[in-house]
């Protein structure tokens, strides 16, 4: 998360009025809003796999992937963010304040990058959890090639399933499977960091 877009805390209208003014999208939870930063070559081309894997994948099938500017709420902590995908079957469920923010994804995405891992890895998957409709949420490493794949049991537990190159992502339920390979396929490499002169 990054620094908040305002000193003082927001409703969700005035949050929601935030995005319009400013035409960009924030994270908001109690009261305070987020700006995302824009990633790298490197992580939208991973998002931009897993994206496309799933939609080939789904084709056939009433679940559809949407990419990062889909808005995801949780309805029972509030959290309202972005996802880097969301899966929903069937119709998306709208927030009741706000008609943009989906409340049903069965599967999330995370890319994860230096400055989002730990957030995205733990308060975000905290409140994740809490989303009745979520079965599945992926982790894509930028660096090395790691995906691990969080699958809600039945019994409400979560089991972690990490794999690498050359494995597949099962995810059983939706009828489809990500190939690690090629979630990893053709990514732009990143340049190294500048020096400081001196």
């Amino acid at each position: 998360m990054a620094v908040a877009a305002r000193k003082h805390r927001l409703t969700y209208a005035e949050y929601l009025a935030l995005e319009r003014e400013t035409d960009l999208k924030h994270e908001f939870l109690d009261g305070e809003a987020w700006a995302m930063a824009g990633g790298t070559p490197r992580h939208a081309a991973l998002q931009n796999n897993v994206s496309t894997l799933l939609r080939v994948g789904l084709a056939s099938r009433p679940c559809r992937p949407y990419a990062s500017d889909l808005k995801v709420r949780v309805l029972d902590t509030g959290l309202a963010t972005y996802p880097d995908v969301a899966v929903i079957c069937g119709a998306p469920e709208r927030d009741p304040e706000d008609r943009n923010a989906a409340t049903n994804p069965v599967l999330l995405v995370e890319v994860l990058s230096d400055s989002t891992e730990a957030w995205d890895r733990g308060g975000k998957f905290a409140h994740y959890r809490r989303i009745p409709s979520l079965r599945h949420y992926v982790l894509v490493s930028q660096d090395p090639v790691r995906i691990e794949h969080f699958l809600r049991q039945v019994d409400g537990t979560w089991v972690l399933r990490e794999h690498g190159s050359g494995d597949t992502v099962a995810l059983d339920d939706l009828g489809v499977s990500l190939d690690v390979n090629a979630v990893y396929a053709d990514l732009p490499e990143e340049p190294p960091e500048a020096s400081p002169e001196g």
